[in-house]
């Protein structure tokens, strides 16, 4: 392990991403057999580093100290998300080929929604992942409104 690649800025901040995982060693191999990241640490807790960004990972828990009310656990209905990861590629498609070969599932292949190209996958503990290309949001075409369901 290097100073350099630890989530440790010498000034300002940097953002990383914490998942609560039901197994730790399963979560480690997905982001790196699978999106290519690199162990940083190993365990307590697991770091991987993926691109430009840093994911976090531990087994869930009850309340600690600093969180006395909160207690981590892995999603457990997969068709309701509040937060989800966003990776943004350079080639949506080779992306696509390559996690899917190595064991990604993804949703559904990419779709064009005008500003970008994008589908969603799941990690082992059913995190969804959004992969993106941008396209048209680089002339400024911007994605349809949501509905308005009121």
């Amino acid at each position: 392990m290097h100073s350099e690649d630890l989530p440790a800025p010498a000034s300002g901040l940097l953002l990383t991403h914490f998942l609560t995982v039901g197994d730790v060693g399963r979560s480690r191999a997905f982001y790196t057999e699978v999106l290519g990241g690199e162990v940083v640490l190993a365990e307590n807790p697991c770091i991987i580093k993926l691109a430009n960004s840093w994911i976090i990972m531990n087994p869930g828990g009850g309340p600690t100290p600093d969180k006395p009310d909160v207690t981590l656990r892995p999603p457990d209905d997969p068709g309701t998300v509040s937060s989800f990861l966003n990776i943004r590629v350079a080639d949506i498609d080779a992306c696509y080929r390559l996690w899917g070969a190595k064991g990604a599932r993804f949703l559904t292949p990419p779709i064009d929604r005008k500003a970008e190209l994008r589908c969603y996958l799941r990690d082992p503990d059913g995190y969804l992942i959004e992969v993106g290309q941008a396209t048209g949001l680089l002339q400024g075409i911007l994605a349809d409104p949501p509905p308005d369901d009121r």
